[in-house]
């Protein structure tokens, strides 16, 4: 009798351990700050940024009742938007979870409604949108996992055209100390392969190729980069690509609920040059504060 299977991740998580070291803990791109706060069951966080020059935060405010799987969030930005989300889980049935993500900016009346449901058992992970007001469009995934083997797709159906608009297709393999996944996306037009190695408790290596038969530059774009514990409270990384930008990034816990980041990308073919659109090299932080 064979033992019951895992629920495999979800479309978007295929490949999240790669993605994730080699995307986050960099914040050379911008300063930012974060703080968070929780009473009762309403969680309260204030993020900022000055992202492009332009300083912008939100505020969001999150009321969770456990005992009935439901969970409402409020989200207010300084650019004027206001988001809400409503989630109900298990509330058909074990496993199945239901999700309402609008958005309302009265200076532009611009506005966007989009209605969720996702499913996981044993073996599958399945989930679907509707977007109301773009398209409409209808867009179903679904993950299949056995044995360490995952098998997805993504398909998007516009409803007023009456034809399918975006399908994408990945396979994978996860183990507990390493993970392949390759994706065929954008209609089968863009090629990635991710990689992930957890070489000892204190060492994590990884990897990502993407091919993009529409790029106006031939060849395959590369990023590798690892990750490294100096203890329980601080880790360093690093990643290269192949159009030598080399970034660095090294993250400490100062205390218990406060962390602080520092990221910094070099371009090792511009070390003496600036660009018309700023300098070759960037710097930044980021601070986080939770309670």
């Amino acid at each position: 009798m064979s033992l019951p299977q895992p629920v495999p991740p979800s479309w978007k998580d295929l490949g999240k351990a790669s993605k994730d070291l080699l995307g986050k803990d960099y914040p050379f791109t911008c300063n930012t700050i974060e703080v968070s706060t929780k009473a009762n069951d309403v969680a309260f966080k204030v993020t900022g940024n000055d992202q492009g020059g332009n300083p912008s935060g939100e505020l969001e405010a999150k009321f969770t009742n456990k005992a009935h799987g439901l969970a409402v969030t409020q989200t207010w930005t300084t650019s004027n938007i206001l988001k809400s989300n409503f989630e109900l889980d298990n509330a058909f049935a074990k496993g199945f979870k239901v999700e309402l993500n609008t958005s309302l900016q009265p200076e532009k009346a611009a506005k966007s409604a989009l209605v969720q449901a996702t499913y996981k058992q044993s073996g599958l992970n399945f989930h679907s949108a509707f977007d109301v007001f773009k398209g409409p469009a209808f867009t179903a995934d679904a993950v299949f996992g056995r044995d360490g083997f995952l098998l997805g797709g993504e398909a998007s159906y516009n409803v007023t055209e009456g034809s399918i608009s975006r399908w994408a297709a990945a396979v994978g393999y996860n183990a507990p100390e390493y993970a392949v996944t390759i994706h065929g996306l954008n209609n089968f037009k863009t090629f990635s392969a991710s990689y992930y190695h957890r070489v000892n408790p204190d060492v994590e290596a990884g990897a990502k190729a993407v091919y993009d038969s529409k790029a106006t530059t031939g060849g395959v774009a590369l990023e590798v980069g690892a990750k490294t514990y100096l203890d329980n409270t601080s880790f360093v990384k690093t990643k290269i690509n192949n159009s030598g930008v080399l970034a660095l990034g090294y993250t400490q816990s100062l205390r218990p609920g406060v962390k602080m980041s520092l990221g910094l990308a070099v371009d090792t073919q511009k070390l003496n040059t600036v660009s018309p659109t700023g300098p070759a090299h960037k710097l930044g932080a980021s601070f986080t504060f939770s309670s």
